[in-house]
């Protein structure tokens, strides 16, 4: 049950993420640099995001 819940929770991570995060830098209005350095930032909560949940998952593999 606690692994389902964790897996839960990441997935509404990226799924928030994916919502909050891709929606500016495709949609938004503003400048082209604005919009490149949206998109690094959500690169790199994409990158954050799936090495915790690596790390955790081969920490917790039984």
């Amino acid at each position: 049950m606690k692994k389902f819940l964790i897996y839960v929770i990441f997935a509404v991570g990226f799924l928030l993420l994916t919502f909050f995060g891709m929606g500016p830098v495709l949609l938004a209005d503003g400048a082209v640099e604005e919009r490149a350095l949206t998109l690094i930032a959500v690169l790199l909560g994409y990158t954050l995001l799936l090495g915790i949940f690596r790390w955790w998952r081969n920490k917790n593999r039984k």
